[in-house]
């Protein structure tokens, strides 16, 4: 179905809730937050699929959208070990986490658009004015995205500092 082998539906089925994960975690903490339930969710979700991507990709560039996810992972779930960062930890690992939320988007976006509906995909190839329209939305979702949630980190950061009155 759809032309994904079994391997692919690993990688599919594996990756997958990711997706929902990610959106649970921006509409509740505005943000990916790593020590939340649904931040584990995520990494292992978003492991699961940067690593297999490797054994059923066929796009050239794929590996490398792989080895880059994996590192914006890895490092945005350390960036609060990063001590020297000070402040900007959680910009940093806002800003790495939204990275892989991207990266995450940008092939689902596109394999959907070209394999569903099985048989007549709404878009036909990657030139298709359809995906480049919709991967644009991607990208400026990406912005502004990252913009709110460092307005909301700046705010919250204000909020913290203000003395408390009782």
């Amino acid at each position: 179905m759809f032309g994904i082998t079994t391997l692919g539906w690993i990688h599919t089925l594996g990756s997958l809730p990711a997706i929902p994960a990610a959106l649970y975690m921006i509409v509740r903490f505005g943000r990916i937050k790593p020590d939340s339930i649904a931040g584990r969710i995520y990494f292992i979700c978003m492991l699961i699929g940067s690593l297999t991507i490797f054994l059923v990709a066929k796009a050239p560039i794929s590996p490398a959208i792989a080895i880059v996810t994996l590192l914006c992972l890895i490092a945005g779930y350390a960036a609060h070990r990063l001590t020297f960062l000070g402040r900007l930890q959680k910009y940093v690992e806002t800003l790495l986490l939204s990275v892989t939320v991207f990266l995450l988007m940008v092939p689902s976006v596109s394999e959907t658009l070209r394999r569903v509906p099985d048989g007549h995909p709404i878009a036909a190839d990657q030139n298709s004015p359809v995906l480049k329209a919709a991967l644009e939305i991607v990208a400026a979702m990406f912005i502004v995205g990252v913009v709110v949630q460092f307005f909301f980190l700046a705010r919250n950061a204000k909020r913290q500092a203000l003395p408390q009155s009782d």
